[in-house]
């Protein structure tokens, strides 16, 4: 049998694997912690990394990690991998992650996984419960469930883990999270979050029509635990994202670079509960995610920060321009951007955090900086700060501990969506107290293969 054509009856029949997803009961360990303790390093070795999804975003990704052994490539689609595969030579090829991981586990350290967003969670549980350390890309996961048990089975592997938010390791957010701290704006208790997303098709009803699967695809590791459907080039490389079976939609896809200045300087992980509720949306079908909504947020009080209302845009809709903010002073980077609403004045940040500035301008010209306070990244860059922490058995930047929770404010805005109504999240029992219904969107069902995860 080669290494390609392992069966998944044949993949769950390995007593490996079948030691990994058997006798989780709740409360107990995750994983066997015997068996995942990762590899020590100096670090001055080269850590062994393995990628899974290695075409578009995954090649950037594994390609700025070539300062290390690259041991294994992984991708569905070898004719989308052609770059990577050329450019990395002796790496092995996969297209099955679960084959790879069992058949390199003892050459593998590390792993990136860069793949469509139904495949993170478990590709990365997989990969933790066998003790790699994982870098996983933009959201973390799908689902409120995934997000929390990655988060979960993280701490209890001692892995080391991040997520692919790359503004998190700027300079620009932590300035920015510096001067909301320092009180420069006072009490903020409003903000708004936009993006120009999707750029890619939602407000879809129906499927599109079947189509010969190409020969350099397998449609069904594709899928991997998605339920099945008909192939059609409507959804890849690029437009899965809009598909409620694959992506996440636009809050999904940006909410974790966006929101992620919101969320960090506002400490909106400290809320013990909070709630969700659709403002308005257009566009939402059984299929895919709308083309356009604005979805509120309000969080209790944190601490010494008063609740806050957080407001999130998409499909170009814009919040108002604040009260004495002249019309031509930008807002964030124009169509992207967030505000910071406060008692004693207003903030805006651009994507990824950055370009942060008081409005009015001339708020900032005898502004004074704060004392930094948090860490500065070298050469803010997140791939090497992992690599190092890998290493170093240090804490990289937007670890899942920090991440989980920020990809759950961006799954709870879906959940809003599907659950048609305004929603109460506490957040310690992951339970939606006011509408027992709609508890059904916390979590999804795995087709056969990949069923793996305690959910």
């Amino acid at each position: 049998m080669s290494k390609h054509t392992l069966t998944r009856r044949a993949f769950l029949s390995t007593a490996t694997t079948t030691a990994l997803v058997a006798g989780y009961a709740s409360g107990n360990p995750l994983v066997n912690t015997a068996r995942v303790i990762p590899r020590k390093l100096s670090p001055n070795e080269r850590l062994n990394i393995a990628s899974i999804g290695v075409g578009g975003m995954g090649h950037g990704d594994v390609m700025k990690c070539r300062s290390e052994n690259i041991v294994a490539l992984c991708d569905v689609d070898f004719k989308r991998a052609e770059e990577t595969f050329y450019r990395l030579p002796k790496a092995k090829q996969y297209k099955d992650f679960r084959v790879m991981l069992e058949e390199m586990d003892k050459e593998i350290d590390a792993v990136t996984v860069s793949t469509p967003d139904h495949i993170h969670a478990p590709a990365a549980y997989l990969a933790m419960t066998m003790g790699k350390h994982v870098r996983v890309q933009k959201p973390m996961t799908q689902t409120i469930a995934e997000a929390r048990l990655l988060a979960k089975t993280a701490k209890e592997t001692g892995v080391v883990t991040a997520m692919g938010n790359q503004g998190h390791s700027g300079n620009g957010i932590r300035e920015m999270c510096e001067i909301v701290w320092s009180g420069a704006i006072g009490q903020i208790r409003e903000s708004h979050t936009w993006t120009d997303r999707p750029i890619w098709p939602q407000g879809i009803a129906n499927r599109p029509a079947a189509q010969p699967v190409p020969e350099h695809l397998d449609w069904d590791l594709w899928l991997g635990p998605a339920p099945w459907r008909e192939y059609s080039a409507e959804y890849l490389p690029f437009n899965w994202r809009g598909w409620l079976d694959f992506g996440c939609g636009a809050i999904g896809d940006m909410a974790c670079h966006i929101v992620d200045p919101v969320f960090w300087a506002l400490k909106l992980y400290e809320a013990p509960s909070y709630t969700v509720e659709v403002v308005q949306q257009t566009g939402l079908t059984q299929e895919t995610f709308p083309n356009s909504s604005i979805i509120k947020y309000e969080f209790p009080a944190r601490g010494d920060m008063d609740p806050v209302t957080v407001y999130w845009y998409d499909g170009g809709l814009l919040p108002k321009r604040p009260e004495g903010v002249p019309e031509n002073e930008k807002l964030g980077d124009g169509e992207n951007g967030s505000l910071f609403i406060g008692t004693d004045g207003v903030l805006t940040t651009g994507t990824y955090g950055g370009d942060t500035r008081m409005l009015p301008a001339e708020r900032m010209k005898d502004f004074t900086m704060p004392t930094p306070t948090l860490e500065r990244i070298p050469d803010e860059n997140p791939y090497m700060h992992w690599i190092n922490a890998c290493k170093n058995g240090t804490e990289a930047v937007s670890p899942f501990s920090y991440a989980g929770p920020l990809t759950e404010f961006a799954n709870m805005g879906n959940v809003a969506l599907l659950a048609g109504a305004k929603i109460e999240f506490d957040v310690a029992s992951m339970t939606i107290t006011n509408n027992a219904a709609a508890n059904q969107f916390l979590t999804k069902s795995y087709r056969k293969g990949f069923d793996f995860m305690p959910l």
